[in-house]
C-alpha cells in the first residue's frame, strides 16, 4: 500500500518532516516509512502480547500501525507539545485503542512492563545513555526479554550501543531494497536483552 492509503486506512495524519523544535539533544520529527513498518511487523520479533515504546513518536505512526497489523499494546513519547497534540488528534481520528501517548522527555518515562522499545534517530546518544538506564532499571526490577529496534542507526548510536555488553545484537532486518541506492544504514538493529 501507498503512505497515502496507509493514512487514510489508519484515519491519521502523519506525513512530513517537522524540525520547529529540534536542537542538539532532540532531533526532527520524520515518520518512519510504512515498508519498513511493514517489515519490522513481518519479522515475528513483535507478537499481541508484545508492550512496545515508541520513543520520539511524534505523530503517532509507528504505534497505529503497529497495532492495526501486529495487535501489540504501544506507548508513544513525545517531548514536542506539538507534535503530542497532533499524535492526539490522530487518536481521536482513529478510534484506536491499545494506543497512548505521553508528552514527556524520553528521560523521564518510567519503564513499566514494556519490552519492546522502538528508535528512529529521536534524541542525542547522551538522551539515550539516559533512556537506557530507565530501561535497565525496570529490567533488573524485573528480569525478562526485552527487544530494541533501531531503524536507520546512525554511527553514534551504534557505535555506543556496540559497547554494552549487556545487549546483544541478534538481527538485522534489510530494508535497502526498499528505496534507490544502497544506502547501508536502511536497516532496523535488534538487540535483545536476555530473560530471566
Amino acid at each position: 500500500m501507498t503512505e497515502r492509503a496507509w493514512e487514510e486506512k489508519l484515519k491519521i495524519r502523519t506525513a512530513g518532516r517537522e524540525d520547529a523544535h529540534a536542537d542538539a539533544l532532540h532531533y526532527p520529527y520524520e515518520p518512519t516509512p510504512y515498508d519498513v513498518l511493514e517489515r519490522l511487523g513481518k519479522s515475528r520479533y513483535l507478537t499481541r502480547k508484545s508492550r512496545l515504546v515508541d520513543y520520539g513518536c511524534g505523530k503517532g505512526r509507528v504505534g497505529f500501525y503497529l497495532r492495526q497489523t501486529v495487535g501489540c499494546t504501544v506507548t508513544g513519547i513525545e517531548y514536542d507539545r506539538r507534535l503530542w497534540q497532533a499524535a492526539l488528534d490522530n487518536l481521536a481520528r482513529s478510534g484506536a485503542h491499545g494506543v497512548r501517548f505521553v508528552c514527556t522527555a524520553a528521560e523521564r518515562y518510567i519503564v513499566d512492563s514494556d519490552d519492546c522499545f522502538y528508535f528512529f534517530n529521536p534524541f542525542s546518544v547522551e538522551i539515550l545513555r539516559a533512556v537506557m538506564g530507565q530501561i535497565l532499571e525496570s529490567y533488573y526490577a524485573q528480569p525478562r526479554q526485552m527487544r530494541l529496534f533501531f531503524y536507520y542507526p546512525s554511527g553514534d548510536y551504534l557505535a555506543w550501543l556496540l559497547s554494552q555488553d549487556i545487549l546483544t545484537l541478534t538481527d538485522e532486518i534489510d530494508c535497502r531494497d526498499l528505496f534507490s541506492g544502497e544506502n547501508p544504514r536502511e536497516k532496523i538493529l535488534v538487540f535483545e536483552l536476555p530473560g530471566s
